[in-house]
């Protein structure tokens, strides 16, 4: 596992349209974790990559007609079975956190990178997940010198009168552990 150009070599890449410049490139000091999964509570299938790059159909699913016309993405996705999908390079600003604040400091998309994790905030996340984030925080955090392992946070921590993910099913201290 190596990042070239700010794109993880072992990842399937899918570009997202949902990004742009970061106002300050060298400012990347954030980690967030977050969880999805499309339709909600069942997994596997492209509907994540279809939302993350407009092209989800509302028609697919009586839950898609209330969100295909989100724009969002992530950096990476990392499915159940620790395949690893990149939407946007980790230099540019995906559109994950939304209204945020870490540490007293707004606009958390402009210094973060989100990584989504496939599943639901109930639900235990699989030990190919929890290998696989490791090794891309370790990856991350020997590339990206102002990340630290101090400042890898919840969605729920950034946002926490909008969102519970990654959840009350997150182990926080096994994934501490791997890194």
């Amino acid at each position: 596992m190596q990042i070239n150009q700010h794109w993880l070599t072992s990842a399937m890449p899918i570009p997202s349209p949902n990004c742009d410049q970061r106002p300050d490139p060298q400012d990347i000091s954030l980690l967030v974790i977050h969880c999805i999964s499309l339709p909600p509570g069942e997994f596997g299938g492209d509907f994540i990559s279809q939302l993350f790059c407009n092209r989800l159909d509302p028609n697919a699913h009586p839950y898609f007609s209330e969100i295909h016309l989100l724009r969002v993405s992530a950096h990476l996705l990392i499915r159940r079975t620790g395949q690893i999908v990149q939407y946007v390079p980790f230099d540019q600003r995906a559109w994950h956190a939304g209204q945020s604040n870490y540490q007293g400091r707004a606009r958390c998309n402009d210094f973060s990178i989100g990584i989504e994790l496939e599943g639901i905030e109930t639900e235990p996340y699989t030990d190919q997940q929890y290998q696989q984030l490791a090794d891309v925080i370790k990856l991350l955090l020997a590339n990206y010198p102002r990340l630290s392992p101090q400042r890898i946070t919840g969605h729920s921590d950034i946002a926490p009168e909008r969102k519970t993910d990654p959840g009350e099913s997150f182990d926080w201290q096994r994934l501490h552990r791997l890194f």
